[in-house]
């Protein structure tokens, strides 16, 4: 036995003793011994973590595909305790074991769906999906799990309960049956977004993150249908002082509701909380929803019963809701106390989480989802410029081809002798290259109810800018319900684009890539002059704008990441080029008529 020496030696058989009933449950993973126990209140699988406990962990990792990661890893390597006794292993392995995979009963997905993660499933919709409605449809709508989908057979589902704990202890449980007998059913239109979207842009433009690399997709927009938490607190027997009385505490003893929080569990012992505050603001919209865009909540989506908290980050909106407590304090869980924050950026990997706020409102974020450039625009392959929607473009079209003469087109760049050009953006000189129709398309949202004033987009790297075309999909009846803005706001821009043409002798059908057809033709002009760096950035109507750079947000769980929005393009030179260098799989920007522009993403 070559391996460390100072590292005491365990027998299976006493690792046995150390299973979930012992109190000092112990794990082993290849040939090493850990002590999880005080890992098991910051472990977000808790009690699932557990199952291991006494035995192996690398069939359950073998699973929960999310964990094979360094960073997990490392986590674990501070449990170590010692190494299995080398009478136990086979070719320096214990004999492996089997588990029953309880991802089996998950539901099918859409295959158009990006996955992140297989088990639990982690996807967002491709960009061309994305923003395509107002409304996400059920199976596009994006998939963020924790653990596997708790199966609730349909003929069972009015008996789901759902138990309501008081601060007094008291409790009093509905059925999902009762729920819809006895209160008032309300619509809410809003979107959940994970406190991760955009991580892959913070990654790639700040430095390395933990957690999904999401691209634009972790955001949905949806018709949610349910009772008001608010109501079914009041009927469970929930009293509260008036919070707007400035004399409260001189003429009742029920308590503050701000000084209370609502801790939601799941059936799959996910757990958060929101403040009661908002639970009970008449105005804040809070849901225990069964309904989705017109039909059943999805399993995916949390059937029989969820929580949507509008406006907040959507891990408040907890899924297969099954209780609610009202406390002085925030959920145990590790989602609440250990997940879901920010930090500084010099905080680095281990921050002091109890110091930090929990995330509730979202701030404000944009983000390019569609590019069409050239002749893409000039032959009507832009949906929102032609037909019905041109609307949206103004453009007209006849035999499927735009019209841009009747579309108000903007010129997004500011001429050559009012910005010193610099290098890696397209030059302004109109006599080397003729002028490009472009159209851009995305999406722009704020939390907290808070609503989009504007969406400033430029098309040369942030010199000049140019306000998008805000579309007004709540105009039409019916088409969002709630107090307060808690939808996403589509925006479509159609403008021209000097400087991304290629030298007159270059062709399509080339099979020379973009550099060397340039290269050989002009010998004056670089590829990297023919690129340039779509921005977008919104502000909400309070005012409040995105940050310029992840640099200046930068936090190691990724969270919140918000900064403009930048997608480079090139010039398409050939019909079969591949690209060069490494393409991110995540936050693909669709359309056509330019390459973008590869780049790698950090290690």
């Amino acid at each position: 036995d070559d391996r460390d020496p100072s590292l005491p030696r365990f027998r299976l058989k006493d690792i046995r003793q150390h299973d979930a009933a012992s109190g000092k449950p112990w794990v082993t993973y290849e040939d090493k011994v850990y002590d999880i126990t005080d890992w098991i209140a910051a472990h977000p699988g808790g009690d699932v973590i557990l199952r291991a406990a006494g035995a192996s962990i690398e069939p359950y990792w073998n699973i929960f595909s999310i964990h094979k990661s360094t960073h997990v890893r490392e986590i674990l390597d501070q449990y170590l305790i010692g190494l299995i006794d080398v009478a136990d292993l086979v070719n320096g392995r214990p004999a492996a074991e089997q588990i029953e995979d309880p991802f089996k009963e998950d539901p099918v997905r859409d295959s158009r769906l990006i996955t992140h993660t297989v088990k639990p499933r982690n996807a967002e919709p491709p960009n061309e999906e994305l923003d395509r409605e107002f409304q996400t449809p059920n199976g596009l709508f994006y998939v963020r799990n924790h653990m596997w989908v708790p199966v609730i057979e349909e003929s069972k589902s009015y008996d789901h309960g759902l138990t309501i704990e008081l601060p007094d202890g008291e409790t009093r449980t509905y059925t999902l049956a009762e729920l819809k007998e006895r209160f008032p059913t309300h619509k809410v239109t809003a979107v959940l977004q994970c406190s991760g979207n955009r991580r892959n842009d913070m990654t790639r433009h700040a430095g390395k993150t933990n957690g999904l690399q999401w691209g634009v997709g972790a955001i949905s927009n949806a018709e949610w249908e349910g009772v008001r938490l608010a109501d079914v607190l009041a009927d469970a027997g929930l009293k509260v002082a008036d919070a707007t009385s400035t004399t409260r505490s001189l003429v009742t003893d029920d308590p503050d509701p701000n000084s209370l929080h609502v801790q939601l569990t799941g059936l799959e012992a996910y757990g958060s909380s929101i403040p009661l505050s908002k639970a009970l603001d008449p105005s804040g919209d809070v849901l225990l929803a069964f309904g989705m865009n017109g039909q059943t909540l999805p399993r995916d989506h949390g059937y029989p019963l969820r929580a949507v908290v509008p406006g907040t980050v959507a891990a408040r909106s907890v899924k297969w809701l099954s209780k609610i407590v009202v406390s002085d304090e925030e959920s145990p869980s590790q989602w609440q106390r250990r997940d879901y924050k920010s930090f500084g950026p010099n905080e680095g990997s281990n921050p002091d989480w109890d110091r930090a706020v929990s995330i509730q409102e979202m701030p404000v974020t944009s983000a390019i989802t569609g590019v069409w450039v050239g002749d893409c625009v000039r032959k009507g392959r832009v949906a929102w410029l032609s037909g019905a929607r041109s609307q949206h473009g103004g453009g007209k079209q006849d035999g499927g081809v735009v019209d841009l003469g009747a579309a108000e087109r903007k010129v997004g760049f500011t001429p050559q002798d009012r910005v010193k050009h610099t290098e890696g953006e397209a030059p302004h000189n109109t006599k080397e290259t003729s002028t490009e129709p472009v159209a851009v398309q995305g999406y722009a949202y704020s939390g907290g109810g808070r609503g989009i004033a504007r969406v400033d987009i430029s098309l040369d790297g942030g010199k000049t800018w140019d306000q998008a075309e805000l579309l007004d999909d709540c105009s039409k009846p019916g088409a969002c319900f709630g107090n307060k803005k808690w939808t996403w706001r589509r925006w479509r821009y159609l403008g021209q684009l000097p400087g991304l043409s290629l030298p007159a002798s270059s062709s399509d059908t080339t099979d020379e890539d973009c550099e060397s057809t340039i290269s050989n033709n002009r010998k004056d002009i670089k590829i990297k002059k023919h690129c340039t760096t779509l921005v977008v950035k919104a502000t909400d109507d309070a005012y409040n704008a995105q940050p310029e750079s992840h640099a200046a947000i930068f936090n190691a769980r990724g969270n919140l990441a918000t900064a403009w929005h930048r997608v480079r393009i090139c010039p398409k030179c050939t019909t079969n080029s591949d690209g060069k260098g490494v393409v991110w799989s995540t936050g693909e920007t669709y359309g056509c008529g330019f390459k973008k522009e590869a780049e790698a993403v950090r290690d």
